[in-house]
């Protein structure tokens, strides 16, 4: 067996008797890290301590994952101007909780043959919202329903890189 001590220094070829007796003396584990290769590596280490750091290291990549919710709302395309925005609010709302947004028109009838009136409003929500949202798929008419994709724009406080922007440009002149 290929042995590795504790810091990581290769022993070299080593009898299993041999490395077992060096981990005993050294009060670790003998642990086989690669059972494929020949000959086989064993590594002195203290296997409760490594798999307690596994087990950190996989709770703070838990801890930092981010998950993506997609809220939709719907507009009709004869929609009064107060409904439109109280649900403008809604989709404001949704984006300052960093929420996708599915904004869909529902046709009926007679009014799918004027499908740019719908897509006037979504165009006009995409406009009013630039600044909090960036469009992710354009309108796009599915059936009896246009549908529009909005997601909350990366990094709202675009403050902070305005002042570094303008420091740069002072120390340039």
């Amino acid at each position: 067996m290929r042995l590795i001590d504790a810091e990581g220094e290769n022993h070299g070829v080593i009898a299993l008797a041999k490395a077992l007796e060096i981990a005993t003396t050294a009060g670790l584990d003998l642990v086989e890290v690669a059972a494929d290769a020949r000959p086989p590596v064993v590594r002195i280490m203290d296997y409760g301590k490594w798999r307690y750091e596994q087990e950190q290291k996989a709770k703070q990549a838990r801890r930092h994952q981010s998950t993506i919710t997609i809220k939709e709302i719907k507009f009709r395309p004869k929609i009064d101007p107060h409904d439109y925005d109280t649900k403008k609010g809604h989709v404001e709302r949704f984006l300052k909780h960093r929420n996708k947004v599915k904004v869909t028109i529902m046709f009926r009838g007679r009014e799918l043959l004027h499908p740019e009136r719908g897509e006037a409003i979504l165009l006009r929500l995409a406009e009013e919202l630039k600044d909090m949202a960036v469009v992710e798929s354009r309108p796009n008419l599915d059936g009896r329903n246009m549908i529009m994709m909005l997601a909350p724009v990366k990094n709202p406080g675009n403050g902070a890189a305005g002042p570094a922007e303008a420091e740069a440009e002072a120390e340039a002149s």
